[in-house]
């Protein structure tokens, strides 16, 4: 039963995230299955951990993929760079049972979701901040039509 409703609870937040809510659902994802990994390597099971560490991976591939060439191809060829480090560190930390491969790709996912929240906030004062002003500019300009 709870993992019905815990898996009906993603799948609606899923359904109603904006791009960018997405984004950092899968970076989240990503440090989720990495650290999951990680620790069931600390404890020798192998099985769970490679299967974790492929998780990470496809989520991994997944970031690289919803790069958006179109609306800057640089910064998405530098992020493309980044993702294909980051996959090549799992892989790698799967097949040598390394911890501190994982502990690398950690790094980078972390600092990159920090990143990320980053933005989303920025991007929404930003916003917050323009509704203000044109809301305050229509107050204003009704007041000058009606006296």
């Amino acid at each position: 039963m709870y993992e019905n409703s815990s898996n009906e609870y993603l799948k609606n937040a899923v359904m109603s995230a904006s791009q960018e809510q997405l984004t950092l659902m899968l970076y989240d994802g990503a440090i989720r299955f990495a650290t999951q990994g990680r620790d069931a390597l600390a404890k020798g099971d192998f099985e769970a951990s490679c299967e974790k560490l492929i998780r990470a991976q496809k989520i991994v591939l997944e970031l690289r993929n919803g790069l958006r060439y179109e609306v800057n191809a640089a910064l998405c060829e530098q992020m493309a760079g980044l993702y294909g480090f980051i996959y090549n560190r799992l892989v790698d930390a799967n097949v040598k049972r390394s911890l501190n491969l994982i502990d690398e790709a950690l790094k980078i996912l972390r600092h990159q979701r920090e990143t990320w929240q980053l933005l989303m906030d920025k991007v929404r004062s930003e916003t917050a901040n323009r509704h203000a002003a044109a809301d305050a500019n229509d107050i204003r300009m009704s007041l000058s039509i009606e006296g």
